[in-house]
């Protein structure tokens, strides 16, 4: 699977809410910050996106602060951000 260009990332997040371009270890990735009320629902939806990603079989960089959970995605076997972290991404 091949790494998408900035230039690239930038047109497909367009319809992707609340997605940005950013970068981790180096590489091209995406990231959201998902808000809740409490840390109870910051981890139940923690639990939700580790299901998903375990049937994906791509899971992203998962940061847990109270009640905000930072997601990072980036697919490292191509270095950088690819159609999958795109579909991770919509499909949260």
């Amino acid at each position: 699977m091949n790494k998408m260009t900035p230039e690239e990332i930038e047109t497909a997040l367009k319809p992707i809410a609340d997605w940005q371009l950013s970068e981790a270890d180096g590489a091209t990735a995406i990231e959201r910050v998902f808000r809740f009320d409490d840390f109870v629902q910051a981890i139940a939806f923690v639990n939700k996106v580790a299901e998903r990603a375990e049937t994906a079989g791509h899971h992203p960089d998962i940061h847990i602060h109270y009640n905000r959970v930072r997601l990072v995605l980036s697919t490292h076997d191509a270095g950088g951000v690819t159609s999958k972290d795109l579909e991770m991404a919509a499909a949260l």
